[in-house]
């Protein structure tokens, strides 16, 4: 059985974009901070992005197997583009009001250091440029799979 222009393909690649998005963030946090961290293969923010790589690649994928101009495809882009604007709109300002949060906090808890609480997680939401990245990424995992898969 051949998994090339059925559901099991782009299934397949997006997880594949998906992966690949949160092991090349755990390389660029290394190359960054230098300490490994393998938590980041969990967590969400970050260069690139892998909910964009993920979304990208159903789309392109559906576009190629059912073409471009299917109501499918429509639907899946619709889906991706929400996605990918809310990982740089709302994700990241939600992640920038965990910051503020976080100082308020800390200047609120000063004398008190044992009582104060656990710092929420700031780093949320991607920028413009980590969205574009991840989502440029799932497009070339759907075109790479597609064609390597015998795909027409």
């Amino acid at each position: 059985m051949t998994i090339a222009n059925t559901s099991l393909e782009i299934i397949t690649a997006s997880a594949t974009a998906a992966i690949g998005a949160q092991v090349i963030k755990c390389f660029v946090y290394w190359a960054i901070r230098k300490p490994v961290d393998f938590r980041t293969l969990v967590h969400t923010g970050g260069m690139p992005s892998s909910h964009s790589a993920l979304v990208a690649c159903i789309a392109t994928s559906t576009g190629l197997i059912e073409g471009f101009y299917s109501p499918m495809f429509a639907v899946a882009l619709g889906f991706a583009v929400i996605v990918m604007y809310d990982a740089a709109g709302l994700r990241r300002a939600a992640g920038r009001m965990a910051g503020i949060l976080n100082r308020i906090t800390e200047d609120i808890y000063m004398e008190r250091q044992g009582q104060v609480p656990d710092r929420l997680r700031e780093l949320l939401g991607h920028t413009p440029f980590e969205v574009i990245v991840g989502a440029f990424m799932g497009m070339v995992v759907a075109y790479v799979f597609h064609y390597k898969l015998g795909g027409a």
